[in-house]
């Protein structure tokens, strides 16, 4: 009886579960559950950055640990590493001096990840109704490729044979002749060769692939959103004009004075893409003036069938009054070149055209190589001497 009532003492002050490593909460809220099923019951919420001690890894389920002492479960691509939380701050610091290609505006809540992956762990969301600045553009694979690995290799031992080494094996029988081929009847069975791939065979076929915009929310937050879900948030008399293309950047470029309406317009500058993927940001460009005549807006400039890349911008031309937008497109040599507008009333003409020398890349949010483990902890003796007792205690009980 001595000996049960230690024994249940003891259990009161068993050592928690080690850590092996810590990671970070990605979403803006991250629901731990008691186990693994998705209906399991939620016993902790955590915040975005919050740091968690991981326990144990199942698969793509991870055991973690809040600074409350909750225990819980989650999955794997709602954690952030040590490296991912360094480098997230890193792109929304630099991220921070790009200009702004125009306000997109969400018309349902939209998860906005770390890198332009749909697995990627998301770390906040826009809510309805909500808006963000587009500062960047990319098209990237659905999912990420597989890690490699190692295949496996087994290797059979070799038996020892029991007999004595001078023991010659037994002699083959020889094999009976093969009969003589009749060509005529083969020629007429002879299957027809496999059809050569295609480029239309799903082996040939590239992956698929998504748009996403770089973003930067007011606070400085900043990460990748499907494109699809980020329209821009351009006034309705100049969108009706979009047809069918999806609008990349928008600018207002001066400003009109429509006297019978007593109100100023913009004049707008935009970019648009044409159904489908590319790995230019734009295919044409276009400048929109109000007609205080007509009181609707009228094309004062259009080029189409161009290769477009971000930043768009506005400009002020030094000593005049004239407004001025330039755009970065690919020539026909394959160079970039930042070819400058004037921008006065419906007359637009060009003003300059020089080599254009890309920005240095944005940092990368690389994928998690793995939770850096916890700073090996000495326990007190007392501790050691419980977790030894208890041992005992269930050889003794056959356990």
């Amino acid at each position: 009886m001595a000996l049960c009532a230690a024994l249940a003492a003891c259990t009161s002050t068993l050592p928690p579960q080690p850590s092996t490593g810590v990671a970070y909460a990605g979403p803006a809220a991250l629901n731990l559950r008691d186990d693994l099923g998705p209906k399991s019951k939620i016993v902790a919420t955590a915040r975005h950055a919050d740091r968690l001690e991981v326990l144990e890894i199942r698969r793509r389920f991870v055991k973690v640990r809040t600074a409350a002492g909750v225990e819980g479960w989650t999955d794997v691509n709602q954690l952030l590493s040590e490296r991912q939380m360094s480098d997230l701050r890193l792109l929304a610091a630099s991220a921070a001096k790009l200009p702004s290609e125009g306000t997109a505006k969400v018309y349902e809540p939209l998860n906005i990840h770390a890198e332009p992956y749909r697995q990627s762990p998301s770390f906040f969301q826009i809510p309805e109704g909500g808006t963000a600045e587009v500062i960047g553009h990319r098209e990237s694979p659905r999912s990420l490729p597989p890690a490699p690995h190692k295949p496996v290799v087994h290797r059979a031992r070799a038996k020892r044979s029991k007999t004595k080494a001078s023991s010659a094996p037994a002699p083959l029988r020889p094999l009976p002749a093969p009969p003589t081929p009749n060509w005529t009847e083969l020629s007429h069975e002879l299957a027809p060769p496999p059809p050569s791939p295609t480029s239309d065979s799903p082996a040939t076929l590239p992956p698929p692939e998504d748009d996403w915009y770089l973003v930067r929310m007011p606070n400085g937050d900043t990460g990748w959103g499907l494109a699809r879900m980020l329209p821009m948030a351009v006034p309705d008399e100049v969108a009706q004009y979009a047809e069918g293309h999806r609008v990349t950047s928008y600018q207002p470029v001066g400003d009109v004075l429509d006297r019978e309406k007593g109100e100023a317009k913009h004049n707008w500058l935009w970019t648009t893409a044409s159904p489908g993927l590319r790995p230019y940001d734009f295919d044409s460009f276009r400048v929109f003036v109000w007609s205080p005549k007509r009181h609707h807006y009228e094309t004062a400039y259009i080029e189409r069938n161009v290769k477009g890349y971000y930043p768009v911008e506005t400009e002020s031309l030094p000593g005049q009054d004239e407004k001025a937008f330039s755009v970065v497109l690919e020539d026909k040599d394959g160079k970039l070149y930042k070819r400058t507008f004037a921008f006065n009333g419906y007359h637009i003409r060009m003003v300059s055209k020089a080599p254009y020398q890309p920005p240095p890349p944005l940092p990368e949010v690389h994928a998690s190589g793995g939770f850096e483990p916890e700073p090996a902890h000495t326990h007190p003796a007392s501790n050691s001497f419980t977790a030894e007792l208890r041992d005992w205690w269930k050889h003794l009980r056959g356990k």
